[in-house]
């Protein structure tokens, strides 16, 4: 490696890094071999050397994944970083889905076992962009339009997962992987076709009109909507909701936007299930309208003292 970071950048990094954690503990890298992640790296390196670890996934599904493990623990090596890697095995179906669960399932064993105090990913601010547009194409609502949060937790677990580059563009830190000499590992499902992510990267890379930048910071508002939706609901719920002798009683009196959400959270309360948007927009229609509904294992009724909500009677054989 020829060189560090330039100080302006280490400066930019530790600044948006402290905004996101208070620093107690060592903080643990996501480290794939590819540009963005071997960014993350050489900041964080530069910033707090002695704070570090990393960890590499392998994922079993390209041949060259051990190699680009390898290089990315010479690489620690050759910084003085302590790394892993660890090795998963994807379940059948959504191969895309499952590698991520199965990812975050193994970084989270990591985090235990070598005491870290948070998880820093690479998601950075053409990442966000991308996600905005192609949630926009899936008709989503705030909470999917708001894509990932710069603070958040590690998947079915209360450790605390940071992206602290979401204000960085792609370019930016791949130009800091080149300037230190590093040869980057490329993920050819980046290009490939078959993905949705892969075909919108390459229509935004023609579309010199469009501003990445801009839409990530959409991304942002939006994500701020979306808290003050909760916040809505929550007041909702404690105000509106009352327990029934079969269930959950809910008297509505906010906008459609924040009794979507309670009737969602009276769905998981009553059944344990996270429900799809379109079923919980469904019943919600059906309610107004004064019709009976299903959802999972319950059912809803718009009754005079409000929307009843109760388990289906179970049918016998």
């Amino acid at each position: 490696m020829d060189r560090l970071p330039a100080p302006e950048l280490i400066a930019r990094f530790s600044a948006d890094l402290a905004a996101l954690w208070p620093g107690e503990g060592r903080l643990g890298l996501a480290v794939s071999g590819g540009p963005d992640s071997l960014a993350l790296l050489l900041l964080a390196h530069a910033a707090m050397p002695e704070r570090i670890a990393a960890a590499t996934v392998d994922h079993g599904l390209r041949a060259e994944a051990p190699s680009e493990a390898a290089m990315v623990a010479r690489l620690c090596g050759e910084l003085g970083v302590p790394h892993a890697t660890l090795r998963v095995t994807v379940g059948e179906g959504n191969v895309q889905s499952n590698a991520r669960a199965a990812r975050y399932a193994a970084l989270a064993d990591w985090m235990e076992r070598d005491g870290l105090g948070a998880l820093a990913t690479a998601h950075h601010a053409d990442d966000q962009a991308e996600t905005l547009l192609m949630r926009l194409n899936r008709g989503s609502g705030v909470a999917g339009l708001a894509g990932v949060r710069a603070r958040g937790s590690v998947p079915g677990t209360r450790l605390a997962l940071l992206r602290p580059l979401l204000g960085w563009r792609r370019e930016d830190l791949a130009r800091i992987v080149s300037d230190a000499g590093i040869a980057a590992a490329q993920d050819p499902s980046n290009s490939d076709d078959r993905f949705d992510r892969a075909r919108l990267r390459k229509e935004l890379a023609s579309a010199d009109w469009l501003d990445g930048a801009a839409i990530a910071q959409s991304a942002a508002n939006l994500a701020d909507a979306d808290a003050a939706l909760e916040w809505a609901a929550a007041r909702e719920w404690a105000e509106r909701v009352e327990k029934a002798p079969m269930g959950l009683t809910y008297r509505p009196q906010a906008p459609r936007a924040v009794a979507l959400r309670v009737v969602a959270r009276i769905v998981h309360e009553l059944d344990g299930a996270e429900p799809r948007g379109s079923a919980t927009a469904r019943v919600f229609d059906a309610l107004v309208a004064r019709q009976p509904a299903s959802i999972g294992s319950l059912i809803a009724r718009a009754m005079p003292e409000g929307w009843c909500f109760t388990k289906a009677p179970v049918r016998r054989g």
